[in-house]
């Protein structure tokens, strides 16, 4: 039992005394020149965004069923949506993009969404690129300011601020057309 112990010792410090080798780093430093971020832009877009809960193809479902929520406000419901976002008001006009997230009552004492969506564009050089919205959405408030958090393509590295007002809502279908202006800074 001793020889062991002193083995077991000896055998420690050795491995305690030997050089150890650099471990490669998981992270680097590197030049926003060499990536090519180098002229900031500003971006403006504006459109519309169709949210359509009662139709034959809805385009925002309920996803959550809480069974004890307060009525007034729809604590803890929630919807997924994928909705067109048209350059103007008209459902049937010049499609843009898409607006593909998850929008939730998180409110107790008004009605306010949580917005998590991913703007998805399909037009012109935007075609592929993608902004990332995550913010609070008071509905029923004039105009809302919702955050821009990045995105994707033509927006990498993006950071701004989306202001939604509402054009148009059915209180009776909650079918709503929402109007957005995007101002966004990327490379």
């Amino acid at each position: 039992m001793a020889k062991t112990l002193h083995f077991l010792i000896s055998s420690v410090l050795i491995l305690l005394t030997l050089p150890t080798s650099k471990s490669e780093s998981f992270s680097r430093k590197l030049s926003s020149q060499t990536l090519g971020l180098t002229n900031e832009k500003l971006t403006h877009l504006h459109f519309y965004f169709h949210d359509i809960l009662t139709s034959k193809n809805p385009t925002a479902v309920p996803i959550t069923n809480p069974g004890i929520t307060n009525s007034s406000t729809h604590f803890g419901e929630a919807f997924m949506a994928d909705d067109p976002l048209t350059v103007d008001p008209d459902i049937n006009s010049k499609l843009v993009g898409r607006a593909q997230g998850i929008y939730a009552s998180a409110s107790q004492t008004d009605i306010g969404f949580l917005m998590v969506f991913n703007l998805v564009f399909l037009e012109g050089k935007y075609n592929g690129s993608t902004l990332s919205l995550l913010g609070h959405n008071a509905i029923f408030s004039g105009v809302r300011e919702m955050p821009i958090v990045g995105g994707s393509k033509i927006f990498r590295f993006a950071r701004g601020y989306a202001l939604a007002k509402t054009h148009t809502i059915d209180l009776k279908t909650n079918n709503a057309i929402v109007e957005y202006n995007v101002y966004v800074f990327h490379y």
